[in-house]
């Protein structure tokens, strides 16, 4: 069960924002913290196994993760693991239901995989990781639906 989770109308088709959202490239687009993500290990694009490292910055802490993908069901469920180093830190999920042909509900969640001790620690560096997440939802959300419907309507 997800530690944070929230949702979001969007009036686009739940494949168009899964098509955004699983684009982990673009992932800085939408997301606050993340500034970019590679595919590595030979992987093109979102399919379960396929690995990348993210690019993050929180302020002028920055630092680097290594994830990989473990749902990716076009249109309904997209997550991902993330580590740093040999530690698991997280889990990224984004459930999509239809409201219809053209729109539906995207909602992101995160669950803290992290042990206490790298949680304590994670939190002094770069503040409470929750509240910190919460806010990067609410506002990867909002950037998702507005460009999703950008594309909806074009």
């Amino acid at each position: 069960m997800p530690d944070l989770s929230a949702s979001r109308h969007v009036d686009a088709p739940a494949a168009l924002v899964y098509d955004l959202v699983s684009d982990l490239p673009r992932m800085g687009e939408w997301s606050p913290e993340c500034e970019r993500v590679t595919w590595r290990g030979g992987a093109t694009g979102p399919a379960v196994g396929a690995r990348f490292v993210g690019w993050n910055r929180s302020g002028a802490v920055r630092w680097c993760t290594w994830g990989e993908v473990v749902e990716a069901e076009r249109g309904r469920r997209f997550a991902f693991e993330v580590t740093v180093g040999p530690v698991r830190v997280a889990r990224w999920g984004y459930v999509l239901e239809p409201d219809g042909p053209d729109a539906c509900t995207v909602t992101e969640e995160w669950t803290n995989r992290r042990p206490r001790a790298v949680g304590w620690a994670s939190d002094l560096v770069l503040g409470d990781r929750e509240a910190t997440n919460a806010a990067g939802i609410a506002a990867t959300l909002d950037a998702l639906a507005r460009a999703a419907e950008s594309v909806a309507t074009a």
